[in-house]
C-alpha cells in the first residue's frame, strides 16, 4: 500500500503530515504508514540545467525526513545523460529508489517528450531505464504508467518496458485520452500480471486509479493480483488515509482541524518556495461534509498565511462552542 506521487500535494509538508498521522505500530513492533512514500516528480533536466537558484527550488521539492522510508524520488527526463545523472544525485541524496514518471498527461511535460508521451516511444522508454539504472547503482528503478495513450496498449507496451526489468511497473488503469474521466479498468491491471506472469518477469505490478480507500485497495489487489496498489486522490484531506484504525469517520472535527493547521505552518517552513495559494486545494479536502463547511471554506480561500488560517479555524470553532 504506496502513497502516489502527486504533483503540488504529495509534497515534503503532506508527507510529514501522512508519516505522522499515519502512524501505528505493527504486530511486528515496526511503525506503519505507506509502505513506500513517493515524492512529486521532479524534472532531472532542470537539476541538470537550472540556474542555481531553479536547481534550490527544485532540491527543496526533493527534501524528505527519515520517517518517511522507504522513500523514492519521481524523476521525467527524454535525456538519457541528464536521467542518469539526476539518478546519481537521488542515490546521494539517500533515497531509496528512483521511479521514472511515464504517465503524467500535462501537456508542457509531454512536449518535453517525457510523462505519457513516453508511450509513443518505447525506445526512447526503454533507454530511459537503463540510464536511470546506471546512475542509480543498486537502488531499483521503477516506472509509473498508465495502459495506453490514445487507446490501450498494454498488450505491446508492458512487454517493452518489462524487457528493460525494473524492480516495479505502476499501472495506472486507464490511458493518457480517458485522463481520469473514466473509471479506472482494474482488469488491466489483472491482464498486466498475467503478461508479466508469461513472460516470467520478476518486476512487480502495482496498480493506480480509484481506490478509494486502504480497505478498498486490498479488495482491487485480491481480484487483480496485483502485488501493490498505490493510493492518490483517497488521501485529499485524510492523512490518516493509512492508518488502519483511523479514517475520517471516527477523527472529530477538532482534530481535523488541529491537522489543517499544522499542514499549512509546515509547508510554510518547508515550502518557501512554493506559492501559498497551493495549500487551497487541500482546505477543500480537510473542510467538507458538515454543518457551516462551505462558509468556512469560503473564509479559507481568501488566506494570505498560516496565521490567517488558524485565526479564521479558532473563529469558527469559537461561534459553534
Amino acid at each position: 500500500m504506496v502513497l502516489a506521487p502527486l504533483a503540488d500535494v504529495t509534497d515534503a509538508a503532506f508527507r510529514r503530515m501522512i508519516a505522522k498521522y499515519s502512524a501505528h505500530t505493527r504486530a511486528d513492533g515496526t511503525v506503519g504508514g505507506p509502505d513506500v512514500f513517493w515524492t512529486e516528480f521532479v524534472s532531472a533536466d532542470g537539476l541538470m540545467m537550472a540556474t542555481p537558484e531553479g536547481k534550490q527550488k527544485l532540491l527543496a521539492d526533493l527534501k524528505y525526513g527519515e520517517e518517511e522510508r522507504p522513500i523514492v524520488a519521481q524523476l521525467f527526463s527524454a535525456n538519457e545523460e541528464h536521467m542518469e545523472k539526476a539518478a546519481a544525485l537521488c542515490r546521494e541524496l539517500g533515497f531509496d529508489g528512483i521511479d521514472i514518471n511515464m504517465g503524467c498527461p500535462d501537456r508542457g511535460i509531454e512536449k518535453q517528450g517525457c510523462g505519457a508521451a513516453m508511450i509513443k516511444n518505447p525506445a526512447q522508454a526503454r533507454a530511459i531505464i537503463r540510464a536511470a539504472k546506471r546512475g542509480a547503482g543498486h537502488l531499483p528503478v521503477t516506472v509509473k504508467t498508465r495502459v495506453g495513450y490514445n487507446k490501450d496498449e498494454l498488450e505491446t507496451w508492458l512487454p517493452e518496458l518489462l524487457a528493460e526489468n525494473p524492480a516495479v511497473i505502476t499501472v495506472h488503469a486507464r490511458t493518457r485520452k480517458e485522463m481520469s474521466k473514466v473509471p479506472a479498468q482494474w482488469e488491466r491491471v489483472a491482464r498486466a500480471v498475467e503478461i508479466r506472469d508469461q513472460l516470467g518477469s520478476d518486476t512487480l505490478i502495482f496498480g493506480n486509479g480509484d481506490a478509494l480507500s486502504i480497505e478498498d485497495a486490498r479488495a482491487k489487489a485480491s481480484l487483480s493480483r496485483a502485488d501493490g496498489v498505490m493510493l492518490g486522490r483517497a488521501i485529499f484531506g485524510n492523512p490518516w488515509l493509512f492508518h488502519p484504525e483511523k479514517d475520517l469517520s471516527n477523527v472529530s472535527l477538532q482534530e481535523r482541524f488541529e491537522a489543517l493547521i499544522e499542514h499549512t505552518k509546515l509547508f510554510e517552513e518547508l515550502l518557501l518556495h512554493k506559492n501559498f495559494a497551493i495549500m487551497k486545494k487541500h482546505y477543500k479536502a480537510y473542510v467538507n461534509g458538515f454543518h457551516g463547511a462551505a462558509e468556512l471554506r469560503a473564509e479559507l480561500m481568501e488566506a494570505k498565511d498560516a496565521g490567517e488560517v488558524e485565526g479564521v479555524i479558532h473563529n469558527f470553532l469559537a461561534k459553534i462552542d
